[in-house]
């Protein structure tokens, strides 16, 4: 049976999710922003929480787990590297590890950058990636712990994923992100597409995620720091890729 989710918004702009499994009743928080919001989800859609898959550290992703385990008595399971600044961890995993919920299975893809243990946890079967700050729909996390080289390669390994694959991630900054990649590349027709729609979206008060992974490579500039004109743009025609990207990351920070 195919997963099903369930998002909702947290704090003041994180995405909380819910990943269910119809065929054994299991459930994951895709992190754990705060607790009252997830315990409404599951109220509403009575669904029983078994397990928390962390993706970093930071308090904005983690804040509710003391509470949720308390209740729920869930498996938390967090990236080894931050094991020991995430509470309550159960399990630790690495790259390639495969992470199960109920019958839905995972694996982790090491996507450092934002943090340097931060994860990513990709459902190939349900084509759900679960992505946490390391990519934004048409944005990407700032880069506080590593190096823009190696966050480049962090978004190198999403954007290898398949173009159908829905991509969660850690917060609603989408109609940011879009006046900025307008700055980058003016011209880019599907750029100015996703804006319509976000405007759309938001306008009804919907979320703008999931995107997808092909709507991410037409449109995030974050993305395309290797297409010839994005480096043209930012006065970087023929530099590595990841010099394009951290001159685009660092306008970001500014704008």
């Amino acid at each position: 049976m195919p997963a099903q989710t369930r998002l909702f918004l947290c704090l003041k702009d994180n995405f909380g999710v819910l990943l269910h499994d119809p065929e054994s009743g299991a459930t994951a928080a895709i992190d754990a922003p705060e607790a009252a919001p997830i315990e409404a989800a599951l109220k509403a859609t009575g669904w029983r929480l078994s397990d928390i898959l962390v993706t970093h550290h930071h308090a904005d992703h983690t804040g509710g787990i003391a509470e949720l385990k308390q209740r729920h008595r869930c498996r938390v399971v967090a990236p080894h590297g931050e094991a020991a600044r995430i509470p309550l961890v159960d399990a630790t995993v690495r790259e390639n590890d495969e992470v199960q919920v109920g019958s839905l299975r995972g694996r982790v893809l090491e996507t450092p950058g934002h943090t340097a243990g931060h994860i990513s946890y990709v459902f190939p079967a349900d084509k759900l990636a679960f992505v946490g700050d390391t990519l934004f729909s048409i944005g990407c996390g700032r880069v506080i712990e590593g190096t823009p080289e190696m966050m480049w390669q962090s978004l190198l390994k999403l954007r290898a994923l398949p173009d159908d694959t829905r991509i969660y991630c850690g917060h609603e900054y989408t109609k940011a992100n879009v006046a900025f990649a307008k700055t980058v590349e003016p011209d880019n027709a599907a750029l100015r597409a996703r804006e319509t729609e976000v405007e759309k979206l938001l306008a009804a008060r919907e979320p703008t995620i999931p995107s997808t992974m092909g709507a991410e490579k037409a449109a995030n500039p974050f993305l395309r720091a290797d297409v010839p004109g994005v480096a043209k743009s930012v006065g970087l025609a023929g530099n590595p890729a990841w010099k394009v990207f951290a001159e685009i990351r660092e306008r970001k920070n500014r704008s």
